[in-house]
């Protein structure tokens, strides 16, 4: 018999997770049935998205029920297999949840080829690339010369849009918060970094982008899209991608008090979802793989460690910890 180790939600959370939120149980599996896997967590993804699934709120995905194990996406390896589609050893993606092991009849997960370490591709080729690839490009539609702010941007999907955004010619200004962070920013060729911990965003957005925004790419959410939007360009374009400075939030957050600019300058701001690129993900894969290999993407991993530490990896995107993309290695 095989052993699991998970956590399930046990009491809904109010600002940062805590381990009292949930149970860390040990489990022994059943016997594989035909058409079935085992499949053995290696790396889970540790997203924003995840705090937003633990509200008792509707959204894109079902919120996480009580005693339910705590969804997330990851990849892992087929141990034992009964299903025609898979083979022993094969490296999987899809939603692994907070466990060390899983028996699932394969529907959600997909073979990986192993051609480059599993947090670069739970990074840059994963959704967190894809996410910034589609964002920028479909829903941005940058032009060179054209001047693009994204928040967050020391963050996964953050760094990727502005070096994407570099690569099409724009004038870059990154927003992220520390010397760290800030540092690792210009040393991937961004025009502009401002460290919102050092100095005023708002107050440092006015004065660097002079010429006004034309794209702005937010991951934060709060009082910097009012500040963007006094500064927004005739026909620009806001690509809502994620609201992390809400999502521990107990409150509503305020919404923008300027949405007016938005018809003044015949501009448009648009939420989107990577769930509904997935058809097209080969095709930013390819590309982000070609700019990987020109050495065009510098990327980050911030990797802990153990099945035990998944409150408190979750808890440092919200703290301001991590410099890159969050993994945990099981």
């Amino acid at each position: 018999m095989t052993k699991n180790k998970k956590w399930i939600l046990k009491k809904r959370p109010k600002g940062l997770v805590e381990e009292s939120n949930f149970q860390f149980i040990e489990e022994e599996l059943s016997e594989l049935q035909d058409g079935e896997i085992l499949i053995q967590t290696e790396y889970l993804s540790v997203d924003p998205t995840q705090r937003m699934w633990l509200t008792d709120m509707p959204g894109y995905l079902p919120p996480i029920q009580i005693d339910e194990v705590i969804r997330s996406g990851g990849m892992g390896r087929v141990i034992k297999s009964k299903n025609e589609r898979f083979d022993e050893g094969d490296l999987v993606n899809g939603f692994m949840g907070w466990q060390t092991h899983l028996i699932s009849d394969g529907k959600g997960f997909t073979k990986v080829p192993e051609v480059l370490p599993i947090p670069t591709m739970l990074n840059v080729l994963g959704l967190t690339g894809i996410t910034a690839y589609f964002g920028l490009l479909d829903i941005g539609q940058p032009k060179e010369g054209d001047t693009v702010v994204v928040s967050g941007a020391a963050g996964a999907t953050g760094s990727v849009v502005a070096q994407i955004a570099k690569i099409k010619g724009c004038n870059v200004i990154g927003i992220a918060g520390g010397e760290e962070k800030c540092g690792w920013l210009e040393d991937c060729g961004l025009d502009h970094v401002i460290d919102y911990k050092a100095t005023k965003a708002t107050k440092e957005l006015g004065r660097i982008a002079k010429d006004g925004i034309d794209i702005y790419f937010d991951n934060v959410g709060g009082p910097l899209l009012e500040a963007v939007l006094f500064k927004i360009n005739l026909n620009a374009r806001i690509v809502i991608c994620g609201a992390i400075s809400n999502y521990a939030s107990t409150d509503m957050p305020v919404g923008p008090r300027n949405l007016s600019s938005l018809i003044v300058n015949r501009a448009r701001m648009e939420g989107f979802l990577v769930l509904d690129y997935l058809d097209k993900a080969d095709e930013a894969r390819q590309e982000l793989s070609k700019w990987l290999m020109d050495g065009k993407i510098k990327h980050r991993e911030d990797i802990q460690e153990g099945i035990e530490n998944c409150p408190n990896t979750l808890n440092r995107l919200f703290t301001g910890q991590n410099i890159g993309k969050q993994i945990l290695k099981i």
